[in-house]
C-alpha cells in the first residue's frame, strides 16, 4: 500500500467514490470542495459506502481504517499540498474546468499529475493555455468508480507520455482498470460505444419494434452476460471456428448492412415522453433512489464475484 497524498477535488458523487478508490489502496487523501455543504453531506455516504464494500468482502480493512486516510481540506492550497496526483470532479462546463485547472496548475507541485474525470471535455480544451499543460489529462471513470474500475486516460496532445504511464501505474495499484485513448475523440471511448448501443435501443423503441423493457432484456439477459468478462473483439474471435476472420467472412456484410441503416436521430419529445411513461410503469419515479441503491449492490456482488474468479 502506498502512502502518497492524493488530491479529490469536488465532493459529489465522482468525488466521494474517488476517495474511497485512493484510500482504500492505501493512500492519504485529502478531500476539497469549495462547497462546504457538499462535503457534510457526502461524508456520511462515504461512511456506509465503506460499511458495504466491506460487507460484500470487497475492503480488506475495517471501514474505520481506511475512512481515516479520508480527510476534508478546507482550501484548495491545503488540498493539493504535497499530492503527487489531482483528481478533479467540479461541474462539467468548460468554464469552470478551465478555472480550476489554472489554479491547481498554479498551486501544485510542478511534478504533481493533474487529472480531470470530465465525461465530454477533451484535456486540449481544459489546458491548452496553462504552463504546466504537460503534466495534465483527463482520467474518465465510469459511475460509480469504486464499483466499477474502468478508468479511460486521455491525454492531450501535448501531455507527457511519462505523466500517461505515472498515471497509468498509479491507477492500476489501486485497482482500477486503465485504458489509454491515444489520439483526442469525442466522448472518448466508452461513451462512444455506449452511445451507439443506446442510439440503436432508441431507433428500435421508436420504431415500434419492440418494448423498452424487452430492449433492457436483450442486454441485461443477452449480451451483457458476455460482456461482464469479455469485449465485442473476444466475443466475435470466439464466435466462429476460425476466429476473427472467419467471423468478418460470415457475418462481415450482414454487420455492414445493418450498420447502413444505423443513421443518427434526435431524441425527439414524444420520443422521451414515450420512454419516460413506460419506465414509469414499472419503476415510480420515487423509488428511484432504492433502485439505484439496489444497483449499487449488484455491482458490489459482480466485483466480489469477479474476485473470486482471478
Amino acid at each position: 500500500m502506498s502512502a502518497d497524498k492524493i488530491a479529490v477535488v469536488g465532493a459529489g458523487l465522482i468525488g466521494r467514490a474517488w476517495a474511497i478508490v485512493f484510500a482504500r489502496a492505501g493512500h492519504a487523501v485529502a478531500l476539497h470542495d469549495a462547497d462546504r455543504a457538499a462535503l457534510a453531506d457526502n461524508l456520511p455516504v462515504i461512511d456506509a459506502a465503506l460499511r458495504d464494500l466491506r460487507n460484500a468482502g470487497l475492503l480488506d480493512e475495517p471501514p474505520s481504517t481506511v475512512r481515516a486516510r479520508i480527510r476534508v481540506a478546507g482550501t484548495l492550497d491545503d488540498a493539493l499540498d504535497g499530492a503527487v496526483y489531482v483528481q478533479e470532479n467540479i461541474r462539467e462546463t468548460l468554464e469552470a474546468k478551465r478555472d480550476i485547472f489554472r489554479r491547481m496548475d498554479t498551486v501544485a507541485l510542478p511534478e504533481t499529475i493533474l487529472a480531470s474525470s470530465t465525461s465530454t471535455i477533451p484535456a486540449s480544451e481544459i489546458t491548452r493555455d496553462l504552463a504546466g499543460r504537460r503534466r495534465c489529462l483527463v482520467a474518465h471513470p465510469v459511475n460509480p468508480p469504486h464499483l466499477v474500475p474502468l478508468v479511460e486516460l486521455a491525454p492531450a496532445p501535448w501531455t507527457s507520455p511519462d505523466v500517461v504511464a505515472r498515471a497509468r501505474d498509479l491507477l492500476e495499484k489501486a485497482g482500477q482498470v486503465p485504458v489509454t485513448v491515444k489520439k483526442e475523440v469525442q466522448g472518448f471511448i466508452l461513451n462512444r460505444l455506449q452511445a451507439a448501443l443506446l442510439g440503436e435501443a432508441m431507433r428500435l423503441y421508436e420504431d415500434g419494434h419492440a418494448s423498452a423493457d424487452d430492449i433492457d432484456k436483450c442486454v441485461r439477459d443477452g449480451l451483457g452476460l458476455r460482456w461482464s468478462f469479455m469485449g465485442p473483439f473476444e466475443t466475435i474471435d470466439l464466435n466462429a471456428p476460425g476466429g476473427v476472420t472467419d467471423y468478418a467472412a460470415r457475418y462481415g456484410t450482414l454487420m455492414y448492412e445493418m450498420n447502413r441503416t444505423q443513421v443518427a436521430r434526435p431524441w425527439g419529445e414524444a420520443l422521451v415522453k414515450k420512454l419516460e411513461a413506460e419506465r414509469r410503469r414499472s419503476q415510480p419515479a420515487d423509488t428511484l433512489a432504492d433502485r439505484q441503491a439496489w444497483r449499487d449492490r449488484r455491482l458490489m456482488a459482480l466485483r466480489a464475484h469477479r474476485k473470486k474468479e482471478k
